[in-house]
């Protein structure tokens, strides 16, 4: 598994258990619905499919974060931007400017160190050019 697999990996399951401790994902809350049971299952989906490298992951990941934007806005503060980056596709509409920008040149800067055989750490790489990646917080 590479460094820029294992990261992006890395920050779905940190999203994820993020937001099992909110309402209306965690179960004992009141307000549990079907709804957020079908999320929380899109996004186990999700994280096993990216987790074994199959194409159907990113398709999935994009119906996963436009359906998270769209029904629960208020939760999105809790997953890093990086994710909707690697999902691409619709989710790019909620990326500001600067941060496609900075996301594409740090893709560039990937490519050019993988077509030179060059080995790298996909995080270093990332906090030397956008910076730290900002930890979701929970409330």
């Amino acid at each position: 598994m590479t460094s820029f697999h294992q990261f992006h990996l890395n920050l779905l399951k940190f999203g994820y258990n993020n937001l099992i401790k909110q309402p209306p994902f965690n179960e004992s809350e009141e307000d549990y619905s079907t709804e957020a049971d079908e999320l929380l299952a899109l996004f186990q989906e999700t994280i096993t499919l990216y987790q074994e490298h199959a194409a159907e992951a990113f398709d999935l990941g994009q119906v996963l974060m436009t359906r998270l934007v769209r029904n629960y806005p208020q939760m999105i503060q809790l997953l890093a931007r990086d994710l909707l980056w690697l999902f691409g596709g619709d989710c790019i509409h909620y990326l500001a400017d600067d941060e496609i920008n900075d996301f594409q040149a740090l893709d560039e800067a990937r490519y050019i160190k993988e077509a030179q055989n060059e080995a790298y750490d996909y995080l270093e790489l990332r906090n030397a050019m956008i910076g730290e990646v900002q930890n979701p917080q929970t409330h």
